[in-house]
């Protein structure tokens, strides 16, 4: 019951967001009518296009095609970033002069715009799947970086101690102690990457491989396909929040298993 009333506490507010996106989008095309109904598409238009107009089915189809490449993109690119960031946080819980000497450089390279940075990752790494995942991976990486480095910092230190007193070098100590500590952070730095690793791919295959919705979206405004324009952008959105309740889900199930509170 208590797994339940966490699950319920998670969802009703994802629920309750995306009917306020609703709410917003019909708001903003009402307060702008210049934009028209040529270009400014509504709720409506967006569920004729997908599902009851008589080329919805030709339309979703070539959607979802794209949307198959942004999520492996994405998936590929979420994965790398996360296993790196979680090694390198280990490194510089456990080695202090190591976190003194690349930190800054962490912080220096996460303040450069991901846009800056993009043409130096597609001509170092190609403009294929390579560079999409690089770019994705940097996106997650850092945010999930200070999160999991924090999580782990905050591991209780009389269980560390215990476990040095019993032989258990540094890593033994990591292992079975700050990880489990750190459970929260992690997942809590899983659900904010999620987007972010969608938000990598669609950059990376706009201004790399040219290929999945990124490209589709950007093909689409000289073609003047506003429907699948504004379709598009409904379907990543739709996307990124279940993915992220998905997570969410998963991280409530977890850590009821291991009776760990779950960090906001």
């Amino acid at each position: 019951m208590t797994v339940l009333r966490g699950l319920g506490r998670f969802l009703f507010p994802l629920v309750t967001s995306l009917l306020l996106l609703l709410v917003i989008w019909t708001l903003f095309l009402r307060a702008f009518p210049q934009i028209g109904p040529r270009v400014g598409k509504t709720p409506s238009d967006i569920w004729a296009y997908l599902l009851t107009s008589p080329g919805a089915p030709t339309a979703r189809q070539a959607i979802l095609d794209d949307l198959a490449i942004t999520l492996a993109d994405a998936a590929v690119g979420f994965t790398v970033g996360m296993v790196g960031a979680m090694g390198v946080a280990a490194l510089f819980v456990l080695y202090s002069a190591v976190r003194q000497t690349f930190m800054p450089v962490a912080m220096l390279l996460r303040s450069v715009p991901l846009v800056a940075l993009s043409p130096i990752v597609v001509l170092v790494f190609g403009r294929g799947a390579t560079g999409v995942t690089v770019l994705t991976a940097i996106v997650v990486f850092f945010p999930a970086l200070v999160m999991i480095m924090t999580g782990l910092r905050e591991a209780p230190r009389q269980a560390m101690e215990l476990v040095t007193v019993y032989g258990g070098s540094r890593w033994t100590g990591l292992r079975m102690v700050a990880v489990p500590a750190a459970l929260p952070s992690i997942f809590a730095a899983a659900r904010v990457s999620v987007p972010g690793a969608l938000i990598g791919a669609l950059l990376g295959e706009w201004l790399g491989s040219g290929t999945g919705l990124g490209a589709a979206l950007v093909r689409a405004i000289p073609m003047f396909q506003y429907n699948r324009l504004w379709a598009s952008i409904v379907v990543v959105t739709v996307v990124s929040v279940v993915l992220y309740a998905l997570v969410g889900v998963i991280e409530n199930l977890v850590l009821a298993r291991f009776g760990v509170r779950r960090k906001e």
